[in-house]
């Protein structure tokens, strides 16, 4: 009975180890965060489960019991949004559009800083702000830290910088609920799956301050565009160091920026060795390519309707692709610095299955959801446990089986 004790403790201290956070802010929020973000965005967990396990007749609850002991997991982008989320209010913490750029732009922040607890009056002033603020590709930085952005919010923008003009379509149409070809406050609440006790600052952009204006999809589909040419223009301007070109050395690190492959050594020696000095980008050339990242699963398709998957691609086959997903051509410049860092063995062609590993976690900012995790990655680590708790148990008994 007492190898069976131990065997529990090191399950439990198994348990403990998989989920390390404890309570942090804006629980009790997080189950309600977005059909618009899970779907379009990914990799947000909702935990609706029931598991049991039975062991020789005796039934474990798991769930009840954790719920006793720690709070639920916490997905990649909820803590990115708790750790840069400045801002305090009614106990639940959100961010500026100041603080959203810099979520994008940086993989962490200083954590010894106090977020700012608001005051009613302090909301208000920014509900009259984000009343007067028009459109463009300077809104989060004009604003700055007089806005709000919950977290739901949150997931949606993220979806909007890895959208392409299809995937901005398909978006408004999610929100569309009665196919007015208009939205109104509630159609969007109710596609976020949330109804926010707080006038956020993109409530007010979209749906005025009372809430009775309805969003047209011109007025979305600049919106979006608007906000990944500005975020594009705020990473230019980081990794140019404030120039107006971009070495190609700096394009190479923004392109490594984020990502965490398995060949990563490899491509920041390559960009040491191979890209010469002297040679820039231009943020023409850098928006076509962001423009291309947003169009990565249509050059997928012309990929492999154009050469085997398994062979690696050369740069007019790459150049030609392209041109099919987006109806664009990179320049010879950017095309030489991609394949000078992603060219591994030197023959002037790349894997396009690892280029794309690497393009994914750029594009998502290392919050690409990776194979294993949330919920069903979870309970297989706690077999593993059980299973190795029960044998250990076992061999300390003499049990033969």
């Amino acid at each position: 009975m007492a190898s069976w004790s131990r065997s529990g403790t090191r399950l439990w201290a198994s348990v403990r180890r998989l989920w390390p956070l404890g309570a942090v802010y804006g629980y009790r929020r997080a189950a309600r965060a977005g059909l618009v973000g899970s779907v379009l965005a990914g990799g947000f967990v909702h935990i609706n489960a029931e598991p049991q396990r039975k062991l020789w007749g005796d039934t474990v609850y798991a769930k009840e019991e954790m719920k006793k002991e720690i709070a639920p997991p916490m997905s990649m982008r909820r803590f990115r949004f708790n750790q840069f989320a400045s801002m305090i209010y009614e106990d639940e913490p959100y961010m500026t559009p100041r603080d959203f750029l810099h979520s994008v732009l940086m993989e962490n922040v200083d954590n010894k800083l106090q977020k700012k607890k608001l005051t009613e009056a302090d909301v208000d002033e920014m509900i009259k702000i984000a009343s007067r603020i028009e459109a463009g590709t300077n809104l989060f930085r004009g604003i700055g830290d007089k806005g709000l952005i919950s977290y739901t919010e949150y997931l949606f923008l993220l979806t909007i910088l890895t959208k392409s003009d299809t995937g901005f379509h398909i978006a408004f149409k999610m929100l569309d609920i009665d196919g007015s070809e208009t939205v109104d406050k509630m159609e969007f609440q109710k596609s976020s799956d949330t109804v926010e006790e707080v006038n956020t600052t993109l409530q007010v952009f979209f749906f005025g301050k009372n809430g009775t204006k309805k969003l047209q999809y011109k007025d979305f589909c600049r919106f979006m565009e608007d906000l990944q040419e500005e975020v594009q223009e705020v990473e230019f301007t980081k990794f140019s160091k404030g120039m107006k070109t971009m070495r190609r050395e700096d394009f190479a690190e923004w392109l490594l920026h984020f990502t965490n492959e398995e060949d990563n050594d490899a491509y920041w020696d390559n960009m040491r060795k191979r890209i010469p000095s002297g040679q820039s980008i231009t943020f023409d050339e850098f928006k076509e390519f962001c423009l291309f990242t947003n169009h990565l699963e249509d050059f997928t398709i012309s990929v492999k309707m154009s050469i085997d998957a398994s062979k690696p691609i050369g740069i007019a086959q790459f150049k030609r692709a392209v041109k099919i997903a987006t109806d664009h051509d990179l320049s010879d410049n950017v095309l030489d610095t991609v394949f000078k860092i992603f060219d591994l063995d030197g023959d002037n062609c790349l894997s396009h299955k690892e280029f794309l590993a690497v393009m994914k976690d750029r594009v998502h900012r290392g919050l690409r959801v990776q194979p294993q995790q949330g919920v069903s990655g979870f309970w297989k680590c706690v077999k593993r446990e059980m299973l190795a708790g029960a044998q250990e148990a076992l061999r300390k008994s003499g049990s033969p089986i």
